[in-house]
């Protein structure tokens, strides 16, 4: 019943606002003026994520990518896996579906807890992070201890928020995707009588029905964000957002025999029991900023940001084969051991503040931009022992990738909740970009970032609760960068900086399970060109080596530090527009990843899993000229092999997907109306899309051939 009434929801919502507005526009005592909507495919060129406020892309010593609200409307993207098949850099890493999405940045697996940011304030990656509000997305590729302080080694991808338009804004989409995927948004904006003040308004609501059988689920979404143009210098911003969402998820694959891929549709569902329920999350944000402008030259700003995050997580999790005493590994037939997997009540509540005080000024005849800042970072999580038992009557239940066999729940359910982990961060930093001639720039800066935290360790025989795990260390980050334009529109840097990131939380099934160790260090050096071959059309290119300490579970059990990870890569990328009628975006990746230092012959000199040597996406859109409003796109992309295991014994596949797409922007009476329609994986071809080494390694199958058709209404 609560199904059958969700499946209509995006289309009642969308109606029901789109109709009253469609009415007062049409009111001949209240008429609104004409807004004509149109589409740029351009790829934006300014962004905040590799600094501490918006700047041209050109004058960025760092490798950057744009996707901005346009472009995820001109291609159906409304998750963050959307939007990374356009960019090589951008991977999976235990992206199950129906879970949290998670990536990896060149070769390095983000941090949940401060590699997504939203306006520059981390946020959880633990829920699919929704785009309605969203007015672009930018990610930062490689170290970003000056701008973020902690954070993984890849880099980090940040959200930045929609903000009230100048112009009444009025649109609604709906979607149906194959399988039943149903999917309505509506985006309102504008000015109160007041000009002063704005609003932007953004729901959404979608039904969700997977291309892995049984993965079910829907996703329900609000926003607000509010301006207060208080005086010609000072503006007040506030925005809040809560989602809720509720969808089985589906688990991976391991080895047959822990050593044979196994031959499976992309579409089986290993958590298929009847007990299995979905993981429900509950997100919400809420945000302001204050904005102050002393002189052309000075300015300042506070922003603050309260994240909320709620988990109830459930699984019939497939792990291991009792019956061959493989763990991990599926039996060779197919069987594996069923586990009921619950964690009800898990929280995380990261409070995030900045105050950045800028200027531009000369002294001895150098021109100089100066940023000066404070933040502190707090985060609560809590959370209680979860159950984590194999099903049956008799505790041995096992079922069959092939054959699926009903078993028994196991009895029980997770602990009372109690803050497991409490971390504080505080910082203070300092950057210069200093004219040196009118084409050199040395940026120079440095962060110090002090790290509080106190952890859970568990409790004695007795059941008491052992003393607990304290931290409390500085860190400086430095970070210096030179860029020299070759000309206006053609500039190179090179950069050395110092990354940090937490450490690592030792995984299940390790003797100091749960426990984080001490933060650790990167470094990385860099050097790219960049160039605006025209206004509208951009080509980087980045050379870059990161090195960091190397964790991983020991021949003791024991998850540890140890050696070295050294990835060394070259990323290629070109954005923007050829010719009125044609956009393109084409971006590759080749990476050179090794372990070294452990003095153990199964890591050193091995190539790290889930990572391709390497990998590509292009993308091209062409208006056609000879029917006024149809473009057609494609979208081709490549990974190479990836390794499955440490030791590298087995490798996954290359594989190749082409992605079709077309959209018909016309006119229903007077309102702007775009038809869109795609085809993913148009080719149909079965591939491993990720290949994650947590929990003892899983395979994850991409999405089998799905068409989209959806419209959008400009009212």
């Amino acid at each position: 019943m609560t199904t059958t009434k969700f499946a209509a929801s995006p289309l009642a919502l969308a109606i029901a606002l789109a109709f009253p507005v469609s009415a007062y526009a049409d009111s001949p005592e209240q008429s609104m003026p004409e807004v004509l909507v149109t589409a740029s495919k351009a790829q934006l060129n300014r962004a905040s994520v590799a600094g501490f406020s918006d700047t041209p892309l050109l004058e960025t010593p760092a490798s950057v990518n744009v996707i901005s609200a346009q472009q995820m409307q001109d291609l159906q993207i409304h998750s963050t896996t959307d939007a990374a098949r356009y960019d090589a850099s951008l991977s999976d890493a235990y992206n199950a579906v129906g879970y949290s999405e998670q990536f990896s940045i060149r070769g390095f697996k983000l941090d949940n807890a401060t590699s997504y940011r939203k306006n520059g304030m981390a946020i959880p990656g633990d829920t699919q992070i929704p785009l309605e509000n969203k007015e672009r997305i930018e990610v930062l590729k490689g170290l970003s201890g000056l701008q973020a302080g902690v954070s993984a080694p890849g880099g980090m991808i940040n959200y930045v928020t929609k903000r009230p338009t100048e112009q009444t804004l009025r649109t609604v989409i709906l979607e149906e995707r194959e399988r039943g995927n149903l999917y309505g948004s509506v985006d309102l904006g504008g000015r109160f009588e007041d000009a002063r003040f704005g609003y932007r308004v953004n729901l959404a609501a979608e039904r969700l029905r997977s291309y892995i059988k049984g993965a079910d689920g829907n996703r329900k979404f609000a926003s607000a964000a509010f301006d207060w143009k208080i005086s010609s210098q000072a503006l007040l911003q506030i925005d809040g957002d809560i989602q809720k969402k509720a969808q089985i998820t589906a688990p991976g694959f391991q080895l047959l025999n822990n050593t044979t891929l196994p031959v499976v549709a992309a579409d089986t569902m290993l958590n298929n029991q009847p007990w299995s329920r979905p993981v429900e999350t509950t997100s919400s944000n809420l945000g302001a900023r204050f904005a102050y402008s002393f002189s052309p030259e000075w300015n300042a700003s506070i922003s603050a940001n309260q994240h909320q995050f709620k988990r109830d997580d459930y699984t019939a999790f497939p792990y291991g084969c009792g019956a061959q005493g493989l763990y991990p590994g599926y039996c060779g037939n197919g069987d594996f051991d069923v586990y009921d997997y619950k964690s009800l009540g898990e929280k995380k509540s990261p409070f995030a503040v900045q105050a950045l005080l800028q200027g531009r000024f000369v002294s001895a005849g150098i021109h100089h931009a100066v940023t000066f800042g404070a933040s502190l970072a707090r985060n609560s999580e809590k959370w209680g022992d979860y159950l984590y038992t194999q099903a049956g009557k008799d505790g041995t239940g096992y079922s069959n990738i092939y054959h699926p066999i009903v078993v028994a729940p196991a009895q029980g359910s997770s602990g009372p909740v109690s803050e497991r982990r409490h971390t504080l961060d505080r910082a203070v930093f300092a950057q210069d970009v200093a004219s040196l001639t009118e084409q050199l720039k040395l940026h120079a800066g440095a962060r110090y970032v002090q790290i509080k935290r106190d952890e859970y360790v568990g409790a004695d025989d007795n059941g008491v609760a052992l003393q607990y795990a304290h931290t409390d260390t500085g860190y400086w980050l430095p970070n210096v960068a030179l860029v020299y334009a070759l000309r206006s529109n053609v500039s190179v840097y090179s950069s050395l900086a110092q990354g940090l990131e937490y450490g690592g939380v030792a995984p299940l099934g390790t003797s100091n399970q749960g426990r984080a160790l001490a933060p650790n260090k990167s470094r990385q050096v860099e050097v790219g060109v960049k160039a605006d071959v025209h206004p509208d059309l951009n080509a980087t290119l980045a050379l870059f080596q990161i090195r960091k300490g190397l964790e991983y579970t020991s021949a003791q059990s024991e998850y540890v530090r140890n050696g070295e990870a050294q990835n060394r890569g070259l990323e290629m990328a070109l954005h923007g527009r050829v010719s009125r009628a044609l956009s393109v975006g084409a971006s590759a990746t080749a990476l050179n990843t090794q372990q070294h230092d452990t003095g153990l012959a199964s890591l050193d000199g091995k190539r790290v899993t889930n990572v391709a040597a390497f990998k590509s996406s292009v993308f091209a859109d062409y208006a056609v000229p000879q029917l006024a409003g149809l473009s057609l796109s494609a979208n081709w992309q490549y990974s190479g092999k990836k390794a499955f295991d440490s030791e590298n014994k087995v490798f996954v596949p290359s594989y190749h997907v082409l992605n079709l797409g077309g959209a018909y922007a016309t006119r229903v009476g007077n309102t702007p109306v775009t038809l869109r329609a795609s085809v993913d994986n148009a080719l149909d071809k079965f591939y491993w899309r990720d290949v994650t080494p947590d929990l003892g390694g899983y395979l994850m199958p991409g999405a089998s051939r799905t068409l989209r058709v959806s419209a959008q209404f400009d009212l």
